[in-house]
């Protein structure tokens, strides 16, 4: 036999509930089907746009930072490395491009430790969802701030001169690249946000390593110049290779071996700091 149980209230007796019943209500309708890794991906994006949207001083540094390193090294050191600030405009934009995308992407770590002292991923972990896709939600959402600050560079660059040889194609393959190495690079600063105890913890390991990445390259000035000794790290210095090929590409070239190297440094970041990342994620 069912179970039946009643009620009352203010001495009224209800009509009883069966057991039956009650599962009816409960799980009358299907259960809806899990989502898809894209599908969650992407919903943890929009989140990441949704504070973006809540909060708009977070494009402060994708908006007035790239527009100020533009004028700043443009006008300042332009006369003296190049004889003129038109012909120096040329050189260093690209660069001045990807240090100001490679610089921001240490965000995405502070991102992940503040949802952490919040406790935000404890309910991330508690969804029947695919694992990675909080982590990967970030890296999407902060794909937008990367694209914003290339287009307020690249704005500014034109107004001041800026004319690549490329035209738009070579202007699109260049920022392409770009984003698909940033995305790749933002892999590290995932798992210095889920190490780390706080977030000036992580801005401040993640400075650290910036400035020698972005300073030690061939942004500003043609390694020829250097030391033998330094030569041999910037060279090999990822953050080089990528600024070579950005510069070729945006100038109507195809470097085949510098977009190789770039694709292949972003692949081993994220096959190393992605799976170090999801592990610590799966520990948390």
């Amino acid at each position: 036999m069912s179970g039946t149980s009643t009620t009352q209230t203010r001495g009224e007796e209800l009509a009883p509930v069966t057991t039956e019943d009650l599962t009816a209500l409960l799980v009358g309708g299907e259960r809806p089907p899990r989502p898809s890794a894209l599908s969650a991906s992407l919903t943890f994006g929009w989140r990441a746009v949704l504070k973006i949207k809540h909060v708009p001083e977070q494009l402060f540094d994708v908006t007035a930072f790239p527009i100020m390193m533009v004028l700043m090294y443009t006008y300042l050191f332009g006369g003296a490395l190049a004889g003129s600030t038109t012909a120096y405009l040329q050189f260093v934009l690209p660069g001045i491009l990807v240090m100001s995308v490679v610089m921001i992407t240490m965000y995405t770590g502070v991102s992940v430790n503040t949802d952490i002292e919040k406790g935000v991923f404890d309910r991330f972990r508690t969804l029947p969802i695919w694992r990675p896709a909080p982590m990967v939600g970030y890296l999407l959402g902060d794909v937008l701030r990367y694209t914003v600050a290339s287009a307020v560079m690249m704005t500014v660059g034109l107004v001041m001169g800026f004319r690549p040889a490329g035209g738009v194609v070579g202007v699109l393959a260049g920022v392409a690249l770009l984003l698909v190495f940033s995305f790749c690079f933002s892999w590290a600063w995932t798992m210095f946000g889920l190490m780390l105890r706080s977030e000036k913890s992580v801005m401040g390991v993640s400075m650290m390593v910036l400035f020698p990445l972005a300073f030690l390259s061939n942004i500003f000035v043609d390694p020829a110049t250097m030391p033998g000794w330094l030569q041999a790290f910037v060279n090999n210095n990822p953050v080089s290779h990528l600024t070579s090929a950005v510069r070729v590409l945006m100038d109507g070239g195809w470097p085949p071996t510098e977009i190789a190297w770039t694709l292949g440094w972003g692949a081993a970041l994220t096959a190393v700091f992605g799976t170090i990342t999801m592990r610590l994620y799966n520990r948390k």
